[in-house]
């Protein structure tokens, strides 16, 4: 065991679960999970079945990472099922939804 690993500066481990949650859209949440010196930021977004954005989400001023962890989250055009990584170019956009629900891994690393 080596637990001077967590006294380490910036060293940072969040159990999910227990991240706070800010309401995005009605039964859309956020639960920010880190953010760093330079702006990037991890979060994980909850929605419930049947939700969605009510409109464009545009990926500003960085590329936006998104990863399924469970449901199916379909990005306007597609679905994409727990599993599927999407990388998203800043300037791009989506309209997020899911008919089933979905947890997704966000994380931006320009902010």
């Amino acid at each position: 065991m080596h637990p001077e690993i967590l006294t380490q500066d910036g060293y940072v481990a969040v159990a999910v679960d227990q991240a706070p949650t800010r309401d995005v859209f009605p039964g859309i949440r956020l639960r920010p999970l880190w953010k760093g010196p330079t702006g990037a930021h991890a979060n994980v977004l909850e929605m419930d079945p049947g939700t969605s954005w009510p409109r464009r989400d545009v990926h500003q001023p960085g590329p936006e990472e998104v990863y399924v962890l469970d449901g199916v989250f379909n990005d306007g055009a597609r679905d994409y099922p727990a599993g599927t990584f999407l990388h998203a170019p800043a300037g791009t956009w989506h309209v997020p939804a899911s008919a089933t629900g979905c947890r997704l891994f966000l994380f931006y690393p320009e902010g």
